[in-house]
């Protein structure tokens, strides 16, 4: 036993402190923790497994929502800073990074992303990747019933989504995956996690190099023409090549194998998209909204002043972590926040993040979501599970949750 650790009360303030170790939970069960966290009324000190200190968390929607909004909150604050954290190490570079931006330099970089990420470009890039998921659900055919969902087609999908986003070659993508599993699952192998990420950073490097001699529309292109004009620094292009890529192949993999799950063990759910695929783009958003898609917490930030936010008082220099999770499932906003209802309407969720950390592809995963759902729908009304639910393997020690094996029968 840790005494550090285990300790019930911060040293510094005096408050009591919650050691949250960010267990792993099975399907898509919702950590107790979180729902414990919605009943009280001000702001709970975390201490996470890894790094020193602790934090503290917003966890209700107004004060998640209050607190990525909040420019005294700054997430370029935390460079060279250790932290209480639920990965032994940063997963994005912390030197000319986007993720450790603020603005103006962070709306700097968003300006040059969002060229790529249009509403015009995903039109233009959604028959590529709809063409994408009916050649891999045509090789599963192939293969025969059953099969497994995220070999066939959860695995290799996204990555192919984000690499013709960026313009990367066929022969740069092998590995890909595997490679972005590993960078994302960094607590049982740390050395194996900051190589695999390496590797991946050596990829894109050598793409933009390849866009400076023949340039493009993609999104490489985009990143290396605008490094090359000054509106951002090479590391920076790399860094931004890089998160997108990674979390484009890994977060997509899994959360839209939870979403599949979702309709599977929900068949009131599944049999009405069958009957209505017109409600198909509502269903994903609730779905974005309902399934626990992380573990623990995502973007830590750091108070640069005194900050009174949710019932207590921040003081400059403490760690400051926002649930989105949480805050989805907060019943002052969301009625019966634990019940999958397709019937909510427009729902401003915070699946995707919040305030200027907004995540910049979100219209490539909800496309990527929507195509995945519609095109299963059509080609086998009789999709479902080959073994029972609780039979399924799901991913541990992920920052990701999902399943390892998504067999199926149609």
């Amino acid at each position: 036993m840790d005494p550090e650790r285990d300790a019930a009360v911060d040293p510094a303030s005096g408050e009591p402190v919650h050691c949250w170790n960010l267990d792993d939970f099975e399907a898509l069960e919702f950590d107790p923790f979180l729902h414990d966290r919605l009943r009280d009324d001000r702001a709970t000190r975390i201490r996470l497994p890894f790094g020193q200190g602790t934090a503290w968390l917003m966890a209700r929607y107004a004060d998640v929502k209050a607190a990525t909004t909040d420019p005294r909150f700054s997430r370029s604050e935390l460079v060279g800073r250790t932290i209480t954290a639920s990965s032994p190490h940063a997963i994005a570079s912390q030197q000319a990074s986007m993720n450790y931006a603020d603005p103006p330099r962070l709306n700097d970089m968003r300006r040059v992303v969002a060229r790529a990420f249009t509403g015009k470009s995903m039109q233009k890039l959604r028959p590529t990747v709809q063409h994408t998921a009916d050649q891999l659900l045509d090789e599963m055919e192939r293969h025969g019933s059953p099969a497994d969902l995220v070999e066939h087609l959860h695995g290799p999908f996204p990555l192919a989504a984000v690499a013709d986003l960026l313009g990367m070659p066929q022969d740069m993508r092998q590995d890909m995956t595997s490679w972005a599993n590993v960078i994302m699952t960094p607590g049982p192998a740390p050395d194996k996690s900051t190589d695999a990420l390496k590797t991946v950073r050596e990829c894109v490097v050598t793409l933009l190099a390849m866009r400076r001699e023949k340039q493009s529309d993609d999104l490489a292109g985009v990143l290396a023409g605008a490094a090359d004009a000054g509106e951002i620094t090479e590391p920076e292009a790399v860094s931004i090549a890089t998160a997108i890529l990674v979390s484009g192949a890994h977060a997509v993999r899994n959360n839209s194998a939870n979403m599949v799950y979702a309709l599977l063990t929900h068949p009131e759910h599944h049999e009405r998209l069958r009957r209505e695929p017109e409600m198909i783009p509502q269903a994903v958003d609730e779905l974005l909204r309902f399934i626990p898609h992380r573990s623990g917490v995502g973007l830590p930030r750091i108070a640069t002043r005194d900050v009174d936010i949710a019932g207590v008082t921040i003081k400059a220099g403490d760690t400051v972590y926002s649930s989105y999770l949480a805050a989805n499932r907060d019943p002052e906003v969301f009625p019966n926040p634990d019940t999958l209802d397709f019937d909510r309407g427009p729902i401003a969720h915070m699946a995707f993040g919040n305030g200027p950390h907004h995540c910049v592809g979100s219209m490539l995963a909800r496309m990527e979501s929507e195509i995945i759902i519609t095109t299963l729908i059509e080609r086998y009304p009789r999709l479902a599970l080959a073994v029972p639910p609780e039979q399924l393997e799901w991913q541990a020690g992920a920052l990701i949750r999902g399943p390892k094996t998504l067999p199926v029968t149609w």
